[in-house]
């Protein structure tokens, strides 16, 4: 599979929760770096221990995957009834078939109302 079809079949699978599915696609030495929380998953148990833990209620909403090379990013909406939709901007790379390095940044969907010095270049979405 190219990265592209990799990152795809990663979010299908993470939807599905086909944990052991999820866990053939990613390197036994996987990490996963969020920068703006400080922190970062390493290893692919701690990956789908993590994902396997989330509260129940969310699902995946991918909006696009574009690839360059051995690396993918996707764009994904994830739903969730008590902890609100976030988005998630993944940065994958792969190699020898398998996810081994990602950087990934979760975002609030939520409207911020701009500052006033700046409201007339903003309209809500």
């Amino acid at each position: 599979m190219e990265p592209r079809e990799i990152v795809a079949e990663l979010w299908r699978r993470i939807q599905s929760r086909d944990w052991d599915a999820v866990r053939d696609l990613l390197a036994d030495d996987f990490v996963l770096e969020w920068p703006n929380a400080r922190v970062r998953i390493r290893g692919r148990a701690n990956f789908v221990g993590f994902n396997r833990s989330y509260p129940e209620g969310w699902s995946i909403e991918v909006l696009r995957i574009v690839a360059a090379g051995n690396i993918a990013v996707s764009e994904v909406r994830v739903p969730h009834p008590t902890v609100g939709p976030h988005y998630a901007l993944s940065f994958l790379e792969v190699e020898g078939g398998q996810l081994v390095r990602g950087r990934e940044y979760w975002v609030e969907e939520r409207y911020e109302k701009p500052a006033p010095d700046r409201a007339r270049w903003f309209e809500p979405l």
